[in-house]
């Protein structure tokens, strides 16, 4: 499978196209929907959240509830737009929309930002060019496709589980670490706190540590935590390095906007301990053939799963777009400038987490259908439950 996403933060729409969907399986919009109010929910969100009232719409690839086979089209549409129509336009400036425009003009990249690199690459002298495709509005087309190929996993039993760990300093528990939960009663947990963290009363120091920030102009990253659960032992491939699963979970992760560290398992620990507490050991268990009796590799050796629970975390830096702007340089002018402000969070680390649980359920998505491949569901469940018994008859 492949997709690609076209559309700009203050554009009419963010588009997707996703190609090589099997025929056969349900599609629920309400899901995708969800998923896409989850994104937008979350303490220190900005207002423009107040604003963008995110729903999807599907012109192709799925009829009566359910894939057809061919590429399916997604889009969003971007409600801020008609306060940006002229701005924004694909015409050609006329000398009165020259003025509006040019009143809107970015010529001070902000520090953290994709502006100056971009501006430098492409040309542009408007840095709005570049801030307009960089913005983390393009995470919601790319949730939007996360959403639907989460819907073709669900056949299989393959579940998705996205929390957060740490915001500004303040740890919570991670998945590994938690006692005497249910998978039920952890989604519970998260969708009842306000920055999606299992732990109700870290939740508040969290919250309070987002005032803070607030309060003096500042924002806060943090550390999130995707999990997935259900997958069978064997996809992703030891054979070529881009078909290492680990390596596309790690490049997906570090292509949402602000992450700038991923970890697998126990990750960056693994370099503090021997190797007797790092690997995990192989045993047999009746029902389900080849376990490991720990989960240190965060489910994944050798680029493939090991069956047990794949664990990514993302690392996020504090939004660079601070109410306390940081020094640039006007790349006309070449003056020093307090940076250019353009409405911003204080910390988006929950909806981060949102984005990365669908970022993974894409590349999990990819391998599975490369794996189990096929043209319809028929095909692929075919296959799947073939390889299953093969499995457990090894």
């Amino acid at each position: 499978m492949r997709f690609l996403t076209a559309g700009e933060s203050h554009g009419p729409q963010l588009t997707a196209i996703i190609e090589g969907v099997p025929s056969g399986f349900d599609i629920s919009i309400d899901k995708i929907n969800q998923a896409l109010r989850d994104r937008q929910k979350g303490y220190g969100r900005g207002k423009r959240m107040n604003i963008e009232k995110d729903q999807v719409r599907i012109l192709s690839g799925v009829r009566f509830g359910k894939t057809t086979g061919s590429p399916i089209t997604l889009t969003i549409e971007n409600k801020d737009y008609k306060n940006w129509e002229n701005i924004m336009s694909v015409e050609k400036m006329d000398l009165e929309q020259f003025e509006e425009v040019k009143s809107k003009m970015i010529t001070r990249p902000r520090p953290g930002h994709a502006d100056l690199n971009g501006g430098i690459k492409y040309n542009h002298h408007d840095l709005r060019n570049v801030l307009e495709r960089s913005s983390a509005r393009e995470t919601a087309i790319r949730v939007a496709v996360g959403a639907l190929v989460k819907q073709l996993l669900t056949p299989f039993g393959i579940t998705f589980i996205s929390h957060v760990i740490n915001i500004g300093g303040i740890r919570a528990l991670s998945y590994e670490e938690i006692d005497n939960l249910s998978i039920d009663d952890i989604t519970n947990r998260i969708e009842l706190s306000e920055v999606r963290c299992i732990d109700l009363e870290i939740s508040k120091s969290m919250k309070q540590e987002i005032d803070k920030a607030k309060k003096s102009g500042d924002t806060l990253g943090g550390i999130v935590e995707v999990v997935v659960l259900g997958l069978p032992i064997g996809l992703g491939s030891h054979v070529h390095w881009d078909r290492k699963l680990d390596g596309k979970l790690g490049q997906a992760i570090l292509s949402i906007q602000a992450f700038k560290g991923v970890e697998i398992g126990i990750g960056f620990e693994s370099a503090n301990l021997p190797g007797s507490m790092v690997h995990d050991e192989i045993i047999w268990d009746d029902e389900y053939g080849f376990r490991r009796s720990t989960n240190r590799a965060g489910g994944l050796e050798g680029g493939m799963t090991t069956g047990e629970a794949i664990i990514v975390k993302g690392v996020m830096k504090p939004i660079p777009t601070l109410y306390k702007p940081l020094k640039s340089v006007d790349i006309d002018c070449k003056e020093s400038f307090d940076a250019a402000i353009e409405r911003s969070d204080t910390c988006a680390v929950p909806a981060a987490s949102v984005v990365a649980e669908h970022a993974v359920a894409w590349e999990i998505a990819d391998s599975f259908f490369n794996k189990f491949s096929g043209d319809s569901l028929f095909e692929v469940t075919n296959q799947y439950q073939n390889y299953i018994k093969q499995v457990r008859d090894f």
